[in-house]
């Protein structure tokens, strides 16, 4: 259930940059290189906002406890994350800014949903490393999960929810902005992840159904306010041992619940009514 996303324009002239390619091949892990050589004053990357080193604002979406929200989280689709981190780049008006992202379309999508102008320079991850290099990193992602956030583990180990496994640090300096922490999250994801109407609504005629004394549930329907669903449903109950407030406020909690489990969006409320009622002998 995608909806495009276009913030106001941040006041100032920023200059944007994308780097960009497949998840799991080693951007993360470069991106510190190309912002030195580019001159870039700070990088968005997997939700946060980091500069020389450090998280000036955001939440990482490999803090995320499954795939969705941490897609969502990436794509600052959360109201209050994406306005910290509006209030954050606007803080520094002209600054040169790196979007990190899986493909072109990826970075033009963060820049519209952070009011950012369009990235004037894309680069691709094979012009910053090798073949080798990438197939290296595409198997510690595959294969040991391992994923790299460019700031010092200091940064990050209060808040992260996966596994610290390690870290990254130029022998050579001691300024944290070489650091790099190796985490390994509860679940890997690839690309980007788009949920239908129609599934939100299966999910929640499946629960409802499912709810004591509920026979059927007519019609379910899907809307979107702000950044929150809101789900209607009609139902036919029978009589029992619930009154019909108490089924009616079970049958919301029940689908809600399923819905942010099962796709990690959030729902603003369930509106259930009763159309229709038998009798039980």
């Amino acid at each position: 259930m995608a909806v495009k996303k276009v913030s106001p324009p941040l006041p100032g002239k920023y200059t944007v940059l994308a780097f960009y390619g497949p998840a799991g091949t080693g951007k993360s892990m470069r991106s510190q290189m190309v912002a030195s050589k580019k001159k870039i004053d700070m990088i968005i990357d997997d939700g946060l906002v980091i500069s020389r080193g450090r998280i000036l604002a955001g939440k990482s979406a490999k803090t995320e406890p499954n795939m969705v929200r941490a897609i969502r989280r990436a794509m600052f689709h959360f109201e209050d994350h994406r306005e910290e981190v509006r209030r954050c780049i606007a803080r520094f008006p002209g600054a040169r800014v790196m979007v990190l992202a899986t493909s072109k379309g990826m970075s033009d999508d963060i820049c519209a949903i952070l009011g950012l102008p369009e990235p004037s320079e894309y680069i691709h991850i094979e012009q910053v490393a090798s073949d080798d290099e990438i197939e290296k990193a595409l198997y510690e992602r595959k294969q040991n999960k391992r994923h790299v956030i460019p700031v010092a583990q200091t940064q990050i180990q209060k808040n992260y929810t996966g596994r610290l496994v390690g870290r990254l640090k130029n022998l050579f300096s001691s300024r944290e902005e070489t650091e790099k922490t190796i985490v390994r999250p509860p679940f890997s994801y690839y690309g980007a992840l788009k949920i239908e109407p129609e599934v939100v609504e299966q999910i929640a005629e499946y629960v409802a159904k499912s709810t004591p004394q509920v026979i059927s549930a007519k019609e379910p329907r899907v809307k979107q306010e702000h950044d929150r669903l809101v789900i209607v449903l009609s139902l036919t109950v029978k009589t029992g041992a619930l009154n019909f407030k108490e089924l009616t406020r079970q049958t919301a909690l029940r689908v809600r619940v399923a819905v942010e489990q099962l796709t990690g969006m959030e729902v603003a409320r369930v509106d259930v009514t009763i159309a229709e009622v038998t009798f039980d002998d």
